[in-house]
Formats: C-alpha cells, sequence, structure tokens
C-alpha cells in the first residue's frame, strides 16, 4: 500500500539501468512477456520514482509462483532483479515522475475493480434468488420465508445503489473530471457489497454453498483479494478522506 516507499532500486550505469531488488503478490507475473516495473532512480519519496519496461528472460530477471486463495483464473508472481540490466531507452515517461503515472494507473485501475466487484455481487443476487425460489424446505419454497425475501432484498439495494455511483463517476471520468476521492469510495462501496452479497448467498444456499461447483463458493473465495487489490479498503478510506479535504 505505501507506493511511494518502494525499496527496488535502478543505477545508471552507461546506456543501461541496474536493477535490483524484488516485487512480490504481482499479478500476471508468471505470464506476462514484459512487465512495467516501479524502480528508485532517486531519493526518498515519490519523487524519486520511475518506470521502466523489462522483457521477459531478461539476464537477473526472475519469477516464482504464489499460491492463491482464489483467483485462480489469474498466476500471482514474486518477481526478483539481481543486477539486472535495462537499456535506458526502457524508461517509461520522465525519470523521477514515474509515480504520477502509477497513482493516474489505480484511479482507472480502482473504476475497474469497483465494475468487477459489483458484477460478481450480482451474480450472487441472482444465484441466491434461483435457489431460493428451488429450494423446498419445511413444506414451502425458501424464498416463502420472510427473512430470504430480506436479506434479497438488501442485496439487489446495495447492487443496486453500488451500479449508480459506479455509472456517474464513470461519466464524470469520461467528461475529464478526476475525482480521485470519490473513486475510491465506490472502490470500498463495491467491494463491500461484494463481501456482503457473497455471504449472504453462501447462507442462503447452506452447506450447498459450501461445495466447490457453485458460484456463490468461488465468489466467496475471491472477496478479499478484491478489497486489498488495487488499494486496501483502509487506505482507500484515508485517500478519499484526504482528497475530500476531511482534515482539520
Amino acid at each position: 500500500s505505501d507506493v511511494a516507499n518502494l525499496k527496488t532500486t535502478a543505477r545508471r550505469d552507461g546506456d543501461h539501468y541496474v536493477v535490483n531488488g524484488s516485487k512480490t503478490f504481482i499479478t500476471s507475473g508468471m505470464r506476462a512477456d514484459f512487465y512495467t516495473v516501479a524502480v528508485r532512480t532517486g531519493g526518498p519519496g515519490p519523487g524519486g520514482v520511475s518506470l521502466l519496461l523489462i522483457e521477459k528472460g531478461t539476464p537477473g530477471f526472475t519469477q516464482t509462483p504464489l499460491k492463491k486463495m482464489g483467483w485462480w483464473c489469474s498466476d500471482t508472481a514474486t518477481l526478483y532483479f539481481d543486477n539486472c540490466r535495462v537499456p535506458v531507452e526502457n524508461l517509461v515517461g520522465v525519470e523521477n515522475q514515474g509515480f504520477k503515472a502509477i497513482m493516474k494507473n489505480f484511479n482507472r485501475e480502482r473504476i475497474f475493480l469497483a465494475a468487477g466487484a459489483n458484477g460478481f455481487a450480482r451474480v450472487c443476487l441472482d444465484e441466491a434468488l434461483a435457489w431460493s425460489r428451488e429450494r423446498e424446505m419445511f413444506g414451502g419454497k425458501l424464498i416463502d420465508q420472510q427473512v430470504t425475501r430480506h436479506k434479497l432484498a438488501d442485496m439487489a439495494m446495495r447492487v443496486e445503489a453500488t451500479q449508480a455511483l459506479l455509472e456517474l463517476l464513470a461519466w464524470r471520468v469520461e467528461q475529464g473530471d478526476t475525482p480521485v476521492g470519490e473513486i475510491c469510495l465506490l472502490k470500498n462501496q463495491a467491494t463491500q457489497t461484494m463481501a456482503s452479497c457473497a455471504s449472504e448467498a453462501v447462507q442462503l444456499h447452506g452447506g450447498a454453498g459450501f461445495m466447490r461447483g457453485v458460484k456463490v463458493e468461488r465468489i466467496y473465495r475471491e472477496v478479499k483479494v478484491n478489497a486489498i487489490g488495487g488499494g486496501a479498503e483502509e487506505v482507500m478510506r484515508d485517500l478519499a478522506a484526504r482528497q475530500l479535504g476531511f482534515y482539520a
């Protein structure tokens, strides 16, 4: 979460940068052919960060896979750089100005993550509704129980509210606005909606919701990666508060 404090270094040596360090929890770290790598080319803090394009197979650059709770369709890896020589022309943008590009990319990533999380939440609602109409218990259907209908109504309320905020902020971005604080809140709103809907959907499925092969079981396992990736919920709250001027 503390992007400005990254430790991987890139030292200029003639027409190359010599990169040393490591990075972990990197999405598509095994299967990627090219990597946009944030490195420290200057002093401490955001002002010393640059971006380098590093190709797989570059001497001194290796990767190891990581096993995860969920998101099995996408590999995650730790990257290692051991005196890895990267041509100077592989610098992306301006030296020591890479932090701005990272932050700009985060805004887009958080919108995409919010859209995906709310999509997962909607699947949970659809699956829970279908199951509740099918499951027979106590002489009727699960949906005949008032508590079931209330759970489904709460899920729908969260999904539709999140969708409205998502569409509003997507429209603002298309108009050229950069609502950083509001995007942070959207990301949290979406991941919390996903968490709530996934939990309730598994609960309504009962034992079936704990079995592999059921959509809601898979979505439940993938809640946390969405709540952490692209900016953890705690970081999003604090960044939103600062961006919206919530300080003394």
